[in-house]
């Protein structure tokens, strides 16, 4: 029988993730046994500890078994984390060196939102894509500036190792490694039971881009701040670095390091952030809210609306702003 492991590691915060994976892997389980006759996975909770408290104690989760007492598994999920990565990596060492060895041992590995950092100290994100919620992208470009982060990806399916974007996004995680590991009409049964739209791929829409400021390069955060406070203007990015004294290159070098964007893309996305506000909280027009953030080109406009939000202006006014009466 085939095992599949969901972690509960050290002093975290998080629940729903390990409960709701179990669920659904148990009820997956269940249906594929009943409906193709084959052999089931072997589904457990594993930990380093008989017990680990949630919400300060309101809640408590007993692992099936002690991490030692698994010699061997084929999946593994790592479920997310609270906020303090640095002392969740601390207190689970034993866990990530576990999971570095099942990988080379041939186990696949998914991390849920947050775990994207666990399983990024294992090592085996190197130079791979990964996702992780979007609000904490920057912290984990700055702890693992060697991963691609790609946070507009809902799910990252590479070589065996899985990661998805934010918060309660893990059902499609789960929902997708249903279709993996038993088959696709075992996910659309489970989509259907536990109401999960079924085959989304972007955490675009939900994204609040907030501006990379955690660097220290005075100049490239004066750019920004200036980025910010000029929406309106179509700002030349060589005027940009000129008015901070930075050659082009070396501006172009500096604030891709700094952000992770071009200043082009940046600008852009502040833009694009700005429209979005408009369009969940004014009556404006498409086209108004187009010319308040600097743009005269609705065919430009509403191509890079949706290349950024993965959805066009309209639809997104329609789904957020309830209160426009077209």
């Amino acid at each position: 029988m085939k095992h599949i492991s969901i972690l509960v590691p050290e002093g975290q915060n998080n629940l729903s993730s390990i409960v709701g994976t179990y669920k659904i892997l148990k009820r997956a389980n269940s249906y594929w046994m009943e409906h193709s006759k084959k052999a089931a996975y072997q589904i457990e909770l594993i930990g380093l500890s008989d017990m680990v408290d949630f919400h300060d104690g309101l809640f408590s989760v007993h692992p099936h078994k002690h991490l030692s007492a698994i010699a061997h598994t084929d999946l593994i999920i790592i479920p997310s984390l609270n906020h303090n990565y640095n002392e969740a990596i601390k207190g689970n060492k034993p866990m990530i060196e576990w999971i570095e060895k099942q990988y080379k041992q041939g186990a696949a590995v998914a991390s849920i939102c947050t775990g994207a950092f666990l399983l990024a100290s294992a090592g085996l994100l190197n130079g791979r894509v990964c996702s992780t919620h979007w609000a904490f992208a920057d912290k984990f470009r700055n702890m693992f500036p060697e991963i691609k982060l790609q946070t507009d990806r809902l799910i990252t399916d590479e070589n065996g190792i899985y990661t998805n974007g934010g918060a309660f996004s893990f059902l499609n995680l789960v929902l997708y490694l249903v279709e993996k590991y038993f088959d696709r009409a075992t996910a659309i049964f489970c989509s259907k039971v536990f109401q999960i739209e079924i085959d989304r791929h972007s955490q675009s829409p939900f994204i609040i881009f907030t501006g990379q400021k955690l660097h220290n390069d005075k100049a490239i955060k004066e750019a920004q701040v200036y980025i910010e406070n000029n929406l309106q203007e179509k700002i030349s990015i060589e005027n940009l670095s000129s008015l901070f004294a930075v050659g082009r290159r070396n501006f172009d070098r500096r604030f891709i390091k700094a952000t992770g964007n071009t200043p082009l893309e940046y600008a852009q996305r502040v833009k694009i952030e700005a429209a979005k506000k408009l369009l969940e909280t004014s009556r404006k027009t498409i086209h108004e809210v187009m010319y308040d953030v600097g743009y005269a080109d609705i065919k430009a406009f509403r191509d890079l609306f949706k290349k950024i939000t993965g959805i066009s202006p309209l639809s997104y006014r329609n789904k957020y702003n309830k209160e426009f009466v077209s």
